[in-house]
């Protein structure tokens, strides 16, 4: 029988792992890593919204990703400045705010570890409800423009041409991407949410021949990282989200090499 903490644990990195199994394919496939990192790095500035007027903090932090998120997709239009230097340089400055801000907090001690490498094993019901009731969302809206989203990882000037509704698509995309990072915070924190969008993804690619298989595989990688990594830690004493984060660079490692050595 399973501790009930140790139950919430898995529940929650089950939940997560199935939402970031399909977001997690479009953003291997339309290689935006760096824009999720950015959105989830300013996570941090919702935490200490949040604590600072006492708010709930998945609702702090979705109300910051989806405010970063509509910033980067404006910014995604100017030509000054090459947009992948822009997303390092907002990410990195978001980090920075968020960590400092969270340090002139008073009152009791912010526990900056815990927001910035997650701590799954302090999930509590309204966690689960918030990842379960958010996931569900995400995975409607994804299901709604999944073809379009299709169509713009295969070409975006094309699927235009074609008559696909590619802004609503994106702006689709990029309001999910918020909610998962949002719900996400507390797993496996800012600094590691990307990693668990991406790597059941990457590690998925090479199995899969249909992007329907890759987001099955991906989901069932992350599953598989998140008992594993959760046995770890508890067998271990070490961290959670890490834990789970450093069995999926194995999954992904143990699925490319083949490929790699074949080629």
């Amino acid at each position: 029988m399973l501790e009930p903490f140790l139950l919430r644990a898995l529940l929650a990195g089950f939940g997560l792992a199935i939402v970031a199994a399909p977001l997690g394919c479009f953003v291997v496939w339309r290689r935006m890593a760096y824009f999720g990192e950015a959105v989830a790095q300013a996570a941090l500035i919702g935490v200490a919204l949040s604590l600072a007027l006492a708010l709930d903090v998945t609702a702090g932090v979705l109300f910051v990703t989806l405010l970063m998120s509509g910033l980067l997709l404006l910014l995604s239009r100017q030509q000054a400045v090459p947009f992948d230097s822009l997303l390092g340089l907002l990410a990195h400055a978001a980090l920075a705010v968020g960590v400092i801000a969270a340090a002139l907090i008073r009152g009791p001690q912010v526990d900056l570890m815990a927001f910035l490498f997650g701590d799954i094993f302090a999930i509590s019901q309204a966690d689960l409800a918030w990842i379960y009731g958010g996931g569900a969302v995400a995975l409607a809206a994804l299901a709604f423009v999944w073809r379009p989203l299709l169509s713009l990882a295969v070409h975006e000037d094309i699927a235009a041409a074609e008559g696909t509704a590619t802004e609503r698509a994106k702006v689709v995309f990029i309001l999910v991407l918020a909610l998962v990072v949002a719900i996400a915070i507390k797993i496996v924190g800012a600094l590691l949410t990307i990693a668990f969008l991406i790597m059941p993804a990457a590690a998925a690619r090479p199995l899969a021949r249909t992007p329907e298989q890759m987001v099955v595989i991906a989901a069932l990688c992350g599953m598989t990282g998140v008992a594993a990594g959760l046995y770890v830690s508890f067998v271990l004493d070490t961290p959670g989200g890490p834990s789970i984060v450093l069995v999926l660079a194995g999954l992904f490692a143990a699925a490319i090499v083949p490929s790699v050595v074949r080629r």
